[in-house]
C-alpha cells in the first residue's frame, strides 16, 4: 500500500494567510479607527451631505407601519394619504420601522410626523424634528422615490 507524505497541519496552516497580509489587514482596521476617532473627538463637519438648497414643497406626514410591509401614510390630523398593500409598501414600511427604532432610543412615540421635502433640484429627502435621523430618497431606487414623490403630491 502507498503512503501520502503529508504536511503537518502546523506548517499548513502558516502558509494560508500571509503573515505580511495579516499584518497589512491589521494596519488598516487600526487606520481606519483613528480616523473615525479623530473626526468624532474634534467635532468634524460631515463632508458628504447633500446642499442646503431652497425647499419647493414640504409635507408633515405620519407613517405606521407592520411587519408585513403594509404600510399607512397620514397627515398629522389623521386624514388617510395613502395605504400601501405590502406590494407598493415594503419600503414605506421599512422607513416606518426605522423611525421606531430610532425614537424609541430617546421614548418618543414613532407615529409623530416626520417631514417630507422636496428641493429645488428635484431631490427627496425626509428629516426628523425629533431626532437626528434624516434619509436622502435618492438613493434608495427610482421606484421608492416616485412612491414618497405620490405621496407629498398627494
Amino acid at each position: 500500500m502507498m503512503h501520502e507524505h503529508r504536511e503537518p497541519i502546523v506548517e499548513r496552516d502558516k502558509e494560508m494567510i500571509p503573515t505580511v497580509l495579516l499584518r497589512a489587514m491589521f494596519g488598516l482596521v487600526v487606520a481606519c479607527f483613528l480616523i473615525v476617532a479623530y473626526a468624532s473627538f474634534t467635532d468634524r463637519e460631515l463632508e458628504a451631505m447633500p446642499p442646503n438648497l431652497p425647499v419647493v414643497k414640504e409635507r408633515d406626514i405620519r407613517i405606521f407601519a407592520s411587519m408585513t410591509g403594509e404600510a399607512r401614510v397620514e397627515t398629522p390630523q389623521g386624514e388617510v394619504i395613502a395605504d400601501l398593500d405590502t406590494t407598493k409598501g415594503g419600503f414605506v414600511a421599512g422607513i416606518g420601522r426605522v423611525l421606531e427604532r430610532e425614537r424609541g432610543k430617546v421614548g418618543l412615540d414613532a407615529t409623530l410626523p416626520i417631514r417630507l421635502i422636496q428641493y429645488s433640484d428635484g431631490r427627496l429627502a425626509l428629516r426628523d424634528d425629533h431626532t437626528p435621523w434624516r434619509a436622502e430618497l435618492r438613493g434608495f431606487g427610482q421606484t421608492n422615490e416616485i412612491t414618497f414623490l405620490n405621496i407629498l403630491n398627494n
